[in-house]
């Protein structure tokens, strides 16, 4: 995994100052046919019972895990929104493209085009530290879309049980930039080595102090 890759996947580790939640919540992550170089090429199911986000000024981050452990340890997914308000109020129920982060582009690759006109970018990496832990396995959605129902506000000090849901679905292919052809965009993971991940997740956010998975 490249640098880049880690400071993305450790984003919300860094950023529990600002407020976090451990809670209570149900989900699903599943793939009829996961694709890991080296490590896995089989059906795979999360079974996420830990749910966490992170809010900083406009963004939010989430994680739905299996465990409370280290991420440095577990299989879980992280799902990163830019702007948290311009989903509340216009995007709702629509179906949002997912983009490949740039923070996680390996070298020879180019950046991937930028979400469509009018959308922030949203980004979701399954990181699969337990299953493959020699090989530092992170998938990258790479096409695909996710539909927020509800939408935590962001605001860690919020009363308002109902601003406090999160509530999405989704549907991508995903795939480790690092199998894109040198001089492509780094979305552009032959189809072979592409999966389709489908899931959702749905929790409250409850802050808290910090526990094991943000050290």
């Amino acid at each position: 995994m490249t640098t880049r890759a880690a400071i993305f996947l450790g984003m919300i580790g860094i950023l529990a100052s600002a407020g976090c939640s451990l809670g209570q919540g149900e989900g699903e992550v599943k793939s009829d046919a996961l694709v890991a170089r080296d490590c896995w090429f089989d059906a795979y199911d999360l079974k996420p019972d830990f749910f966490a986000a992170v809010p900083y000024r406009s963004t939010l981050n989430i994680r739905v895990q299996r465990g409370t452990d280290l991420q440095e340890v577990s299989d879980g997914l992280t799902v990163s929104v830019d702007d948290v308000d311009a989903i509340r109020e216009k995007l709702i129920d629509k179906p949002l493209s997912v983009t490949l982060s740039p923070g996680v582009l390996p070298p020879g690759t180019t950046p991937p085009p930028p979400p469509p006109e009018g959308q922030p970018a949203v980004g979701l990496a399954l990181y699969l530290h337990r299953s493959c832990h020699n090989q530092n396995i992170v998938l990258y959605a790479v096409d695909g879309t996710v539909t927020f129902r509800s939408l935590f506000s962001g605001d860690p000090n919020e009363a308002d049980a109902a601003e406090k849901y999160t509530d999405a679905e989704f549907d991508v292919r995903m795939g480790d930039p690092r199998d894109a052809p040198v001089g492509g965009p780094a979305d552009a993971v032959p189809k072979e080595m592409q999966s389709r991940v489908t899931g959702f997740f749905r929790f409250y956010f409850e802050r808290g102090q910090p526990g094991q998975p943000f050290p």
